[in-house]
């Protein structure tokens, strides 16, 4: 199994690099990409590490010999936001490096799970199906939008709230990756019970974790570390997938039936050739339903300007 991190180098990426050096199956190859020259010490560094994954680092402006023969992709490079930006805000810049690196996988790796971490998830996920449109082999049921991010904020949150173990609790999180549009259905974590309030609370909450990570750094960056074991437990729910493990599911921004938006994010089960199956989201208290509702035009939007900006480019 052959896992390729792009954009190894930057915050998540080094520390997702890290965690999957010590969880991936023995006898995987683990690929780090970054156009930083650092990069090839990334790997040297982590190849210290005594797990049976071999790592290998590459630098520059080539990407095929990182990602040839890939089976996972993991793209997090770009810029990360600051105090007063929003998602939106990091539009213009990480567009076009989704976009450029896309064209790459479509050449080098077209049949690779791709998982895409670069913001705004909500339109970076539109850019890159588009390209792989573009170039003929776009497969639905092999890329992602890693929104795990809002899974284990929600859990955590969850467990603080309610004095719980947060490794018992399990929140599904539906919509997309950005303010409004991450919708934590509280009203399906089993064994707790929520007041209206506390629901009006912490879901906003979980909507700008984001920015309270943003603001507690203080222009040094954004969510990194939370953001690497998010994107770790993704992708080894996509490896066990691919190995052929059964009934793995995982919360991921894709595009399924069109139902809501053309790309939303939902429990899907994961198997050999990616997304087995899209499956349903249960039924919905009052207070989801509104905000499902009120969010649909704000993702429709984003995903319309990824798709867009590959038209017009």
């Amino acid at each position: 199994m052959k896992v390729a991190v792009v954009g190894a180098a930057g915050g998540i990426g080094q520390a997702l690099a890290l965690l999957l050096k010590n969880r991936l199956p023995a006898g995987s190859d683990l690929s780090l990409y970054d156009i930083a020259p650092v990069t090839p010490g990334v790997a040297a560094d982590l190849s210290h590490i005594p797990t049976p994954v071999a790592v290998s680092g590459f630098c520059g402006d080539d990407l095929a010999p990182a990602l040839d023969n890939a089976d996972v992709v993991l793209i997090s490079a770009g810029v990360a936001r600051k105090p007063g930006m929003d998602r939106a805000d990091l539009f213009n810049i990480n567009a076009g490096i989704v976009k450029s690196l896309m064209e790459q996988v479509a050449v080098s790796c077209p049949k690779a799970c791709v998982g895409i971490i670069t913001n705004p998830v909500n339109t970076t996920v539109a850019i890159a199906a588009e390209v792989l449109k573009k170039a003929g082999v776009y497969d639905k049921r092999k890329l992602f939008g890693v929104t795990t991010l809002d899974i284990i904020r929600s859990e955590t949150f969850v467990a603080e709230l309610k004095n719980k173990d947060p490794g018992q609790i399990s929140v599904p999180v539906i919509g997309g990756h950005s303010g409004v549009t991450i919708l934590p259905l509280l009203s399906q974590v089993e064994g707790v019970e929520f007041t209206e309030e506390e629901v009006a609370a912490l879901t906003p909450r979980i909507q700008n974790a984001g920015t309270e990570v943003v603001q507690a750094k203080a222009g040094g960056g954004s969510a990194t570390l939370s953001m690497g074991q998010a994107a770790c437990r993704f992708g080894l729910s996509l490896v066990r997938g691919l190995q052929g493990e059964e009934n793995v599911v995982e919360c991921a921004y894709v595009e399924g039936n069109g139902e809501h938006t053309r790309f939303f994010a939902q429990p899907v089960r994961l198997g050999k050739e990616g997304v087995e199956e899209v499956l349903g989201y249960g039924e919905l208290s009052a207070y989801e339903q509104k905000a499902l509702e009120e969010m649909q035009e704000t993702l429709s939007s984003d995903i319309r300007i990824g798709e867009e900006f590959v038209a017009t480019a």
